[in-house]
């Protein structure tokens, strides 16, 4: 393939381009608060739910405390009525108002044991209200901190897009004018090679995979003409010399 030096260093600037292009969008995908905004996105899920499962809890609950003090009002009304014969002399049969007594004792009975089952009711409600308390407050100082970072965000994405933005201009106009099955070779090897498919020969070093070039090789890109593209013999990227390729085109370099 041929191509004006001239064209070859231009790549050489588009090379460079793209790679500050990489380096902006991996900028983008990496910044702090990504990662932070996730990691804070897991703990609000995992704190939304026990909200939801505690506030389910409490329904049931409330509930059943509704129910525990229903009972108990229940068996305490009958027990006032019974309570209220007995008082009132209205039970004359002695059998009956024997039976009436032990039945008094049983209601006792039974609203003691009620009123147990409804202080533990009402134990366990108030601790899982606390428990919701809680976890809503969490979950709201995670709201708060997640807008904060979500505008942090915003401001350095911000920046690093107009960055972006502008170094895609300038790439845009270094590639203008370049030779189509040039480019093309070109970003088929920066799709292969790390995003690096044209990289510069100084010192005698390949840009690309910093082989140190031999005599031998260096005597023969010497040789060829100015407008050849070359190729690393190492990693086959465009190997575009320059200045300070330390070789003069068109001047054997002995082997040492």
């Amino acid at each position: 393939m041929k191509a004006a030096p001239s064209d070859q260093l231009q790549l050489l600037e588009v090379q460079e381009l793209d790679s500050r292009i990489d380096s902006l969008n991996h900028r983008l995908g990496s910044i702090p608060e990504t990662a932070a905004r996730r990691e804070l996105a897991a703990r609000r899920t995992v704190v939304q739910n026990q909200v939801r499962d505690l506030r389910v809890e409490v329904d049931d609950l409330t509930r059943e405390q509704k129910r525990a003090d229903a009972d108990v009002e229940q068996v305490k009304t009958r027990r006032t009525r019974d309570q209220g014969m007995v008082d009132r002399g209205e039970v004359s049969d002695p059998r009956a108002l024997e039976r009436m007594v032990g039945e008094l004792e049983s209601l006792n009975r039974r609203i003691s044991s009620l009123e147990d089952v409804e202080i533990e009711v009402m134990e366990k409600l108030e601790t899982t209200e606390a428990a919701l308390r809680e976890r809503s407050e969490e979950l709201g100082a995670l709201d708060e901190q997640d807008a904060g970072l979500a505008a942090s965000l915003e401001q350095k994405a911000g920046d690093l897009q107009s960055e972006l933005e502008s170094v895609q201009a300038d790439r845009f106009a270094a590639a203008q004018g370049l030779p189509a099955d040039l480019v093309a070779l070109y970003e088929r090897l920066r799709a292969h090679k790390g995003g690096v498919g044209a990289a510069a020969l100084r010192r005698r070093e390949c840009g690309g995979c910093r082989l140190t070039l031999n005599a031998s090789d260096l005597a023969a890109i010497a040789r060829r003409p100015e407008d050849d593209v070359v190729r690393c013999e190492e990693c086959d990227r465009i190997l575009v010399r320059t200045p300070e390729s330390g070789l003069r085109p068109g001047v054997e370099i002995p082997d040492q």
